[in-house]
């Protein structure tokens, strides 16, 4: 969880947490802009390169299922 240098590093890639982390702060802040979103997301807990369009597609889908339920 942390390096030599202290600091904190949120789980790795292929983690379901982070992915459970992304959906859950897309519900609470629902973001109009995904892609931004997840850039901000992974800049923040610094997540590994690459992973941002999974993540991205993940918010939207979310993003879609709560526009869903409110109609």
């Amino acid at each position: 969880m942390f390096s030599r240098r202290g600091a904190c590093y949120v789980a790795a890639k292929g983690s379901n947490e982070v992915k459970d982390s992304v959906r859950e702060l897309a519900r609470i802040y629902k973001p109009t802009n995904p892609r931004k979103f997840v850039k901000d997301y992974v800049k923040k807990y610094r997540i590994p390169g690459g992973y941002e369009d999974i993540l991205t597609r993940l918010v939207e889908v979310e993003m879609e299922k709560i526009s869903g339920t409110v109609s």
